[in-house]
C-alpha cells in the first residue's frame, strides 16, 4: 500500500511539473516571429557603428519580446516592402515608424500606440526668408513618399501655395534641401532632431503639427497572439518606466555622430568591413546569378535558331516578357507574389538570373546569326548534321564574337543588384544607405561606394580583354 501511495505521489508531482511546464512559455523554444522594420529612418530604427540595429522601435520590440518570450528576426526591407511583406504574408508583422490611420486599419490590425508622432517643417541653416506657411507660396516643398508629411502637404498645397516633391528616402530629402532644388521639407519632429543632432544644416521652423500615433502592424486578422504579446508587454515597459528610458535616449540625450564619421577618411576607417560585407553579397549576387543566366540564356539562345519553330516561339516569348517587366517589379513580384517564403538574397539571384537570361538569349542569338549562313548550308551539303555543324563549326566562331557583349552583361548584372536592395538585399548601395541614415554623410559615403564600383568594374573589365585577347 506504501508502494503506491509513493507511486501515486511520483505521478502527481510529475503531472504537476509537466502543467508547470506547459503553461511557462519561457521553458520551451521561444516562437521566432520574421519582422519587417526600415533601418534608414532614425532615430527608430537605424544601424550604429557597430553595425547593431537599434533605435526607439527596435528597443521596444526588443524589450517587449525579452518579456514575453518570443524571439524576433529582423527584415530590414524599407517600409513600403515592409508593409507588402506583411500584406503577403512573408512577414508576421512591421514596426516601422507606421501611423495608425482609418486607411490603414482597413489592412491591418494595429498595436496599442507606442509614440505620438508630430510633423514638423524645416529649412536650410541659413535661411531667413521663410519663417512660417505663409512664405511657403510659389516654392517647392518636400517630404518623403507615402509618409504623414506627404499627407499633410497634399491637404494643405491649395491653402498655402506651394508645389511638392516626394522623396523615397532620409538623405535624397535632406540633399534636396543644401541643394535648393526644395526650399522646405516636411518630415517627423524626432527624425528632423536627430538629422539636426548628427550635422545636417537644418534649422526646424514653428511648433510640430499633432500627427498620428506609432503602432506595431500585422495583417488584418491573422498573428493575434503576437499583437496580444506586444500590447502586454508595452504595458509593462510603460510601467516598469523603461519605455521612457528608451525614448529619453534617443530623443532627449542622443548623442551626434563621431566626428571621426565627419571626413571621408574617417567615415571610410569606421565602416569598411560593413562596405566590404555589402560588396561580398554584391558580387555573390552578380556572380552567382550570372552563372546561372549564362546557362538558362544559352539554351534559350539555341532554341532562337533551332530549326523547330516551337521552340523559336517559346524563346521570343519568353525574351519579349523578361524584357518587357522592369526588373525592380520582377523582384517584387518574386519575392512578394508567391504564397510561400523566398528569401530576399534567393529572391534576387532568382530576378537578376531571369533579366540577365533574356539579354544573353539575344547574345547567342546575335553571335551564331553574325557567322556567314553559307558555312551552316556547306557543312550540310557535305552530310554534317545541324546539330554536329553548331558543335564543330558555328558555335566555336559564334563565341568569340559574343566574348565582349557577355563580358558588358556581367557589368550590366553588376550594377543591377542596386536594384535589388528594394527587397531587402543589403547589398553595396543598401549598406551605404545605412551608414547615411546613421552619420548624414551622403556625399562621402557615396562617393567611397562609386568609387568601390569604380575600382571592381574597371578590374573586371581588364581581366575580361585580356582573356579575349587569348581567345581570339
Amino acid at each position: 500500500m506504501t508502494q503506491h501511495k509513493r507511486l501515486l505521489t511520483r505521478v502527481v508531482i510529475l503531472l504537476g511539473f509537466l502543467t508547470f511546464l506547459w503553461g511557462s512559455p519561457q521553458v520551451f523554444a521561444a516562437e521566432t516571429y520574421q519582422i519587417g522594420t526600415d533601418l534608414t529612418f532614425p532615430p527608430f530604427e537605424f544601424q550604429n557603428e557597430d553595425n547593431e540595429y537599434i533605435g526607439i522601435d527596435i528597443d521596444i520590440l526588443h524589450a517587449i519580446a525579452k518579456d514575453q518570450g518570443f524571439e524576433v528576426e529582423l527584415r530590414p526591407l524599407g517600409f513600403d516592402s515592409s508593409i507588402q511583406g506583411v500584406q503577403s504574408g512573408q512577414l508576421d508583422g512591421m514596426i516601422a515608424g507606421m501611423s495608425i490611420t482609418e486607411e490603414r486599419k482597413a489592412n491591418f490590425d494595429f498595436s496599442e500606440p507606442y509614440f505620438d508622432s508630430g510633423i514638423q517643417m524645416a529649412v536650410a541653416k541659413d535661411d531667413t526668408e521663410i519663417t512660417s506657411y505663409e512664405e511657403l507660396a510659389g516654392k517647392t516643398v518636400a517630404a518623403k513618399v507615402g509618409t504623414e508629411s506627404a499627407t499633410f502637404l497634399q491637404d494643405n498645397q491649395e491653402k498655402y501655395g506651394y508645389s511638392i516633391k516626394t522623396y523615397d528616402a532620409a538623405d535624397a530629402l535632406y540633399n534636396a534641401l543644401t541643394s535648393n532644388k526644395v526650399q522646405a521639407i516636411f518630415d517627423d519632429f524626432p527624425v528632423l532632431g536627430y538629422a539636426i543632432n548628427n550635422g545636417q544644416p537644418l534649422k526646424l521652423i514653428g511648433e510640430p503639427e499633432k500627427g498620428n500615433s506609432y503602432g506595431f502592424a500585422v495583417k488584418k486578422g491573422t498573428n493575434q497572439k503576437l499583437l496580444e504579446a506586444f500590447n502586454a508587454g508595452l504595458a509593462k515597459l510603460k510601467d516598469s518606466g523603461k519605455y521612457q528610458e528608451i525614448i529619453d535616449t534617443y530623443i532627449t540625450t542622443a548623442a551626434p555622430t563621431a566626428s571621426s564619421e565627419n571626413t571621408f577618411i574617417g567615415l571610410l576607417k569606421n565602416n569598411w568591413p560593413i562596405l566590404l560585407k555589402g560588396l561580398g553579397k554584391t558580387i555573390g549576387l552578380a556572380v552567382l546569378s550570372f552563372a546561372l543566366a549564362t546557362i538558362v540564356g544559352i539554351i534559350f539562345g539555341l532554341f532562337s535558331v533551332s530549326p523547330i519553330k516551337a521552340l523559336r516561339v517559346i524563346t521570343g516569348a519568353y525574351v519579349d516578357i523578361i524584357r518587357g517587366i522592369p526588373m525592380m517589379v520582377l523582384a517584387f513580384f518574386i519575392f512578394f507574389g508567391f504564397p510561400f517564403n523566398i528569401p530576399d538574397f534567393t529572391a534576387g539571384v532568382i530576378t537578376l538570373t531571369l533579366n540577365a537570361s533574356a539579354y544573353i538569349a539575344e547574345l547567342v542569338r546575335g553571335g551564331i546569326n553574325a557567322v556567314p549562313k553559307g558555312q551552316m548550308e556547306a557543312s550540310r551539303s557535305l552530310g554534317l548534321s545541324h546539330s554536329r555543324t553548331m558543335q564543330k563549326i558555328i558555335l566555336p566562331q559564334a563565341v568569340k564574337i559574343m566574348i565582349p557583349s557577355f563580358v558588358n552583361q556581367f557589368v550590366i548584372t553588376l550594377k543591377d543588384t542596386t536594384i535589388i536592395s528594394v527587397i531587402g538585399v543589403a547589398e553595396l548601395l543598401q549598406t551605404g544607405r545605412i551608414i547615411v541614415a546613421r552619420t548624414s554623410q551622403s556625399t562621402y559615403t557615396y562617393l567611397i561606394i562609386a568609387l568601390i564600383y569604380l575600382i571592381v568594374i574597371t578590374t573586371l573589365t581588364r581581366i575580361a580583354r585580356k582573356l579575349e585577347k587569348k581567345v581570339a
